[in-house]
């Protein structure tokens, strides 16, 4: 889309209070109106957006969900985090760290792939070789640091001192790794967002039903899922949001719409019902 049907779609939304989006990506809706209903529904104050790319995540946060709250990058292809810090350096609430998430601090030997959207600690299955071969054509390795999310949350929670994070991971086959680096301390966040592999494209990478039993065991319960691609092989990304997650009150109009109890998806939403 050219510069000037990019202006006039953004003024019939502003206009309408609408989305505009091409045909055949309506999908792409659902995700950002559960989020804006989540994070205000929960209060959110800090997101990290763990294996952040070229800050897709964080840009759809802002235009689309309408979050203007803290936002803590992590990317480890320096060509990306570099990109990433210019875009981010007008936006004095998001921080990027040129950085990779794991089970433990130290050094890691990272895969760049042709397409880097694709880069991973993971070497490609056998799946994914036969499926994509030019796009995940290995183009280098490269070595980059490695800390837990555990001294991540830490470190910026006593220097910025936010109650109420979230997690996005999207680490092509990492997503347990970097959340088992939190260890107790994954419990701290409200709500996190996490790749499901209906196909392992990764070396291995957990299957979607380990990957659900794995947060399920952590105290979280599914509240969405939605498409993270919309090619006929995509994964779908979780929206899973912790078991009694210290809510704020709806409204009364939250409370009086047909689909609230599914929106949440949460044993104890009750104890967060006005009197009425």
């Amino acid at each position: 889309m050219n510069v000037g049907k990019r202006f006039a779609v953004r003024v019939v939304e502003k206009a309408l209070d609408v989305f505009v989006l091409p045909v055949g990506h309506g999908a792409l809706a659902f995700e950002w109106e559960h989020l804006h209903r989540f994070f205000r529904h929960f209060d959110i104050d800090c997101v990290f957006d763990v294996g952040a790319n070229g800050g897709q995540y964080g840009r759809m946060l802002r235009q689309r969900v309408g979050y203007r709250g803290r936002i803590i990058s992590y990317e480890p292809i320096p060509e990306r985090a570099a990109t990433l810090r210019a875009a981010a350096a007008h936006d004095g609430a998001w921080t990027v760290e040129e950085l990779a998430l794991d089970a433990a601090a130290g050094h890691a030997s990272f895969n760049v792939f042709a397409v880097d959207e694709f880069s991973s600690l993971h070497a490609l299955s056998d799946l994914a070789r036969r499926q994509f071969r030019e796009r995940l054509r290995l183009e280098r390795r490269i070595d980059v640091q490695t800390n837990t999310l555990a001294n991540e949350l830490l470190n910026y929670q006593a220097r910025l001192g936010f109650k109420r994070p979230y997690l996005k991971l999207d680490t092509q086959g990492h997503d347990l790794s970097v959340a088992a680096g939190a260890g107790e301390r994954l419990r701290d966040f409200v709500g996190l967002q996490s790749e499901l592999a209906i196909q392992r494209l990764y070396e291995d990478a957990p299957g979607f039903e380990q990957a659900l039993e794995f947060y399920r065991s952590r105290g979280f319960e599914l509240s969405a899922l939605v498409p993270n691609n919309l090619g006929p092989r995509g994964s779908p990304r979780a929206v899973i949001l912790r078991r009694k997650a210290p809510a704020a009150r709806p409204t009364a109009r939250e409370c009086a719409t047909p689909d609230f109890w599914l929106r949440l998806s949460m044993p104890d939403v009750a104890r967060t019902l006005p009197d009425v």
